[in-house]
């Protein structure tokens, strides 16, 4: 049985009207879009289409969640908002991609950052020679207001007080958990009206994991809007208001992340949990291979 979310999202998640508001179904003042994904279309290499007509919304202040088995293109959707998909011979073919209603399709990473977009990226990406507090400094690099950075450095320290005794270390010396707060804490340096965090659980011990989820949920309590990509279906559901599932380069399903969490689909496909229990990792392979999802 799953376990119940220990921090839930504080509100339902609103209906969207696709012109980059949502209302709520009560019919109360749209909210805005963080970020808001149109028809993406993703080819690598000239060759290979990854992303098959993708679109999704991050309502501002909440927490979307992204789901998918390996390949299915989570990654590549996140190169493709940060502008990092040059860098890997990937091009946007077709599609757009806008924060807080501002076009950002094919610019520059720097430009995006600028706009209001951090990402932490799978495998954490630290700066394994330098120290903590370099790598949180190395977040800031495309700001000027000295005030402003400080104020961000003391928030980073509240989120992580674990790292105020490790600033002068070695950051590659940490452990994986300490180097994932140094990732997400050198994102949020930046001041980001967005954070993207790519598989921020992978390799991580399950009490660890569970400090990172309530991490995020106090970051978007400040006000920072979140896209989590994620394997850990649990985890991410348990804080999400609202979630996608991505198989194939395609939305599937998507829906309350309260309700994708209970969803029968979801427990089966990520959890191996069926109506006879559960199964056997060889069985949720086998499963894995043979599952379409429903309409």
């Amino acid at each position: 049985m799953l376990p119940a979310p220990c921090r839930p999202a504080a509100t339902p998640p609103p209906t969207g009207t696709g012109q980059g508001e949502h209302r709520d179904v009560a019919g109360s003042e749209p909210t805005t879009i963080a970020l808001g994904v149109r028809n993406l279309e993703v080819v690598y290499n000239d060759v290979v289409l990854v992303l098959r007509g993708v679109s999704l919304d991050v309502p501002s202040g909440r927490i979307v969640a992204l789901l998918g088995a390996n390949g299915a293109g989570k990654t590549t959707l996140l190169r493709a908002v940060t502008g990092l998909l040059k860098i890997h011979r990937g091009a946007i073919t077709k599609g757009t991609v806008e924060v807080a209603g501002r076009g950002i399709t094919r610019k520059e990473p720097a430009a995006i950052v600028r706009a209001g977009v951090s990402q932490v990226m799978e495998g954490r990406r630290i700066f394994a020679t330098l120290t903590v507090e370099e790598n949180l400094r190395t977040g800031a690099y495309t700001r000027t207001d000295k005030a402003e950075v400080s104020a961000s450095y003391d928030r980073v320290l509240e989120l992580f007080p674990a790292l105020r005794d490790r600033l002068r270390s070695t950051a590659g010396y940490l452990s994986g958990g300490e180097q994932q707060m140094v990732a997400i804490g050198r994102a949020i340096m930046a001041s980001p009206t967005l954070l993207l965090l790519d598989e921020p659980s992978l390799g991580l011990a399950p009490k660890v994991v569970e400090q990172i989820r309530d991490i995020l949920v106090d970051i978007n309590a400040q006000g920072t809007s979140v896209l989590l990509v994620e394997q850990n279906a649990t985890m991410a559901l348990q804080i999400a208001h609202h979630g996608y599932v991505l198989e194939h380069g395609r939305v599937v399903k998507d829906g309350p992340g309260a309700v994708l969490l209970a969803d029968k689909d979801i427990r089966e496909f990520y959890l191996g949990v069926g109506e006879a229990g559960r199964r056997s990792f060889r069985d949720t392979k086998t499963y894995r291979r043979k599952k379409t999802w429903g309409a």
